[in-house]
């Protein structure tokens, strides 16, 4: 509504004026795609440093200090510190993450026994089209077969 030169007001068709301010409408979301957390690897050398700055702190609140500046947790030093007093570098070093898959004995006996038992099925099948060769050429040479020699029930 506006009011007009002769005092009377006057309502608008027109869409109201919006102010400036905060819009109920939410802005678009990011479309740039987050990279995957990974977890943190420290090599022995870091660990064993760490440790030994650890160990030089002397005030109270030099260690926590020393964590925030590298982002580190006391429980970070715990471990390495357990790990140092039972095998030094090596036991530091260790890998982490699932161990290989060792394959089930009995698998392992079954895959050879397979692969054997294919090769000689196939070294019977060689023998057996030997045999039948050798029957026709004697049929063809007329040479009689002595069947208690070959051992054939036909």
């Amino acid at each position: 509504m506006q009011l007009k030169g002769n005092g009377r007001l006057e309502s608008s068709l027109e869409a109201p004026e919006r102010s400036g301010g905060a819009s109920n409408e939410a802005p678009p979301p990011d479309p740039e795609v987050l990279e995957k957390a990974r977890r943190r690897q420290f090599s022995a050398e870091y660990k064993l440093r760490i440790l030994e700055e650890a160990d030089a702190c002397s005030q109270p609140g030099d260690i926590a200090a020393l964590l925030r500046r590298e982002g580190l947790y006391s429980s970070h030093l715990t471990d390495w510190r357990r790990a140092r007093r039972s095998g030094a570098l090596g036991a530091l070093a260790k890998p982490r993450g699932p161990k290989g898959k060792r394959r089930d004995p009995v698998a392992v006996e079954n895959e050879q026994l397979r692969k054997e038992n294919a090769r000689l099925r196939r070294r019977l099948e060689q023998a057996q089209k030997i045999l039948e060769i050798q029957k026709k050429a004697s049929e063809i040479l007329g040479i009689p077969l002595n069947r208690s020699e070959t051992g054939d029930d036909e």
